[in-house]
């Protein structure tokens, strides 16, 4: 590594690491003076309310690194224009985007701590819950409605409880093609989940087949265990849970499931692509803060605080903009995720094409 990447590197590193640290500890500061009437109405002790914060730095540090990292970009490389070293440099024959080539690593290993934070985040939001004394609802109920299975089963349900992890009146269809599988329609009064062998057993109800010949056998059961029924209780209720809560495979489990049950999930589809896309908005951040810092040489303190209030508040509303455009389905919902990230992609190509080298 060259001496100007290490200088770049310790200027960069040195400015993030000190937004990062001192960010969270604003938004500390600003959710304890929000809810610190909750806190007090619910007896909630101090050392709980302190421990759950302790959990939630990972997310309060998942929302700093974009911020962080245009910080140190817009001020590491407007301080390298204005004391001439970035002139110095090219005149040494180096240009401007080997000065900074070490940015642009740099943005790749945020992005990555950013993704890694993504799936930490859901973990340390159930530990936070917990410390707060807040388990969430011990049971969920879901009447009347249609579920589809994976195996291409369906599932009329009247009443499902999943405290008692009963379900009250269940039809089964199955459509089959008659030579090699018959259609099945189950009609049972109830459903019983065994947890320890995770399957439902159906009660008090009817089985019939239909056959290749168009002959219909009907057979009356007192119990019935079915081995393609095995969506769990919490499946099946399609449980309503924040984002910040499921990683993102979860998240896409769930959005599956809705979907399943006839919901079209649009919010959560978007949210979902958002949790890689705004890591990545680290990585662009930097690409395009790197030329905007260094199109004036005056600039100062002042300047840089500007670009990067201006910058982080645009990018901001865009990613609001285009969610609640996806939620409503007036844009696709990959084009709600990343349409901010596109935007600002083709920006900083531009701004780098235009720099002087």
């Amino acid at each position: 590594m060259r001496i100007l990447d290490r200088y770049v590197l310790r200027e960069f590193v040195k400015l993030f690491l000190l937004f990062s640290v001192a960010a969270p500890l604003l938004f500390i500061l600003g959710d304890w003076t929000d809810n610190i009437d909750t806190f007090t109405d619910h007896q909630i002790p101090t050392a709980h309310v302190a421990l759950s914060y302790v959990f939630q730095m990972p997310e309060f540090m998942s929302w700093s690194l974009p911020i962080a990292a245009l910080i140190a970009t817009v001020f590491t490389v407007s301080n390298m224009s204005r004391h001439a070293e970035m002139a110095a440099a090219k005149a040494g024959g180096i240009s401007f985007y080997s000065a900074l080539r070490v940015l642009p690593v740099l943005g790749v290993v945020l992005t990555l701590l950013g993704l890694g934070l993504s799936e930490l985040v859901p973990v340390t939001e159930g530990l936070r819950l917990k410390a707060l004394g807040d388990k969430g609802p011990v049971s969920y109920g879901r009447g009347d409605f249609v579920y589809n299975s994976k195996d291409g089963d369906t599932y009329a349900i009247i009443n499902l409880n999943t405290d008692d992890q009963i379900i009250r009146g269940i039809t089964v269809e199955r459509q089959g093609d008659l030579k090699t599988a018959p259609s099945i329609h189950i009609v049972a009064d109830m459903a019983v989940w065994d947890t320890a062998s995770r399957h439902w057993t159906l009660r008090d109800g009817y089985y019939r087949t239909l056959l290749d010949d168009s002959t219909e056998r009907t057979i009356k059961f007192a119990e019935l265990r079915s081995p393609r029924f095995r969506e769990t209780p919490d499946q099946l209720s399609a449980k309503p849970k924040k984002p910040e809560e499921m990683r993102y495979a979860e998240l896409g489990d769930y959005i599956e499931i809705l979907q399943r049950s006839g919901a079209k999930p649009l919010q959560l589809m978007v949210r979902r692509l958002e949790k890689i896309a705004i890591p990545v908005a680290t990585l662009i951040i930097i690409l395009f803060g790197a030329p905007l810092a260094n199109s004036s040489s005056r600039g100062g303190p002042a300047y840089g605080i500007g670009i990067s209030l201006g910058v982080t508040i645009t990018y901001l509303m865009m990613f609001k903009v285009t969610e609640a455009a996806g939620t409503t389905g007036s844009l696709p919902v990959f084009a709600a995720a990343w349409l901010p990230n596109a935007v600002f992609a083709v920006a900083a190509v531009v701004l780098l094409w235009r720099i002087r080298t």
